[in-house]
């Protein structure tokens, strides 16, 4: 049987051409809205929220509706990540903090790693973009008055636009961390997370396997068991940064 791949960013769109399969790739909000237009087809998301408290699934182990997928739990990282920041700015007290609140796991991540600056003694300024020209107006913001370090939340559009935030951060020569590895390949300082790419390709398979026949619920929402530690030697040098010995042996992969 062929099975032809459609684009559209309507969930309604989707449910009137009676597909057989929707892949809702694109976060939290695009899952969501395609939960809200159907009951019946199969969704597979691939998204960096929680989807128990998302409202998407009612158990991690066996989906009982019409939705199942991978997450790479963004916000559970937050402290991790901005605890690697640190190592890497051992000096920084104030910290920047890019967050987009129309993206539930985003909002999320941006509360926890607030905490988590204010707990040790860190000063955090919370700079809520959901637009890309709103980026601009953030970075603009944030040189006033100056900080010393930047945490990039995981956001679809943050790494949709991840050659300009790290294209920014150079500029303003603005120590950054960032979720996905692609940053650092971009150029940006240091990247701590789990594989987005590897949450899209397993979205892809329960996709396939579905049409193939599996049940739904013979699919458990898939967790992330990779975790990528990705520094940039070339930007480290650049901003005039020495990386420690310590952090440079927990790197996964070291650019220079």
């Amino acid at each position: 049987m062929r099975h032809t791949l459609e684009v559209f960013d309507s969930g309604g769109d989707l449910v009137g051409r009676q597909v057989a399969v929707i892949a809702a790739i694109s976060g939290t909000p695009s899952a969501l809205a395609a939960k809200s237009a159907t009951s019946n087809i199969p969704i597979v998301f691939a998204m960096g929220s929680d989807p128990v408290t998302s409202g998407l699934v009612t158990s991690l182990n066996r989906p009982e509706r019409n939705v199942t997928g991978a997450t790479f739990f963004t916000a559970a990282l937050a402290a991790k990540r901005l605890g690697t920041l640190l190592e890497m700015v051992p000096k920084a007290t104030t910290i920047a903090i890019l967050a987009n609140p129309k993206n539930p796991p985003s909002d999320l991540e941006r509360t926890n790693v607030h905490a988590a600056a204010l707990a040790v003694g860190q000063q955090a300024v919370v700079h809520n973009v959901s637009t890309e020209d709103g980026i601009d107006d953030a970075f603009t913001a944030i040189a006033k008055p100056p900080i010393d370090a930047l945490y990039v939340g995981s956001d679809p559009l943050f790494f949709s636009q991840r050659n300009k935030l790290v294209g920014l951060a150079a500029r303003r020569n603005m120590p950054a961390i960032y979720s996905d590895r692609e940053y650092a390949e971009a150029g940006g300082l240091i990247t701590y997370g789990t594989s987005r790419t590897d949450a899209y390709r397993q979205a892809a398979i329960y996709a396939g396997r579905i049409l193939k026949g599996t049940k739904l619920s013979d699919l458990p929402v898939l967790l992330p068991t990779k975790f990528e530690l990705v520094i940039n030697l070339r930007t480290a040098k650049a901003l005039g940064l020495e990386v420690p010995p310590t952090l440079l042996a927990r790197a996964d992969e070291v650019i220079e």
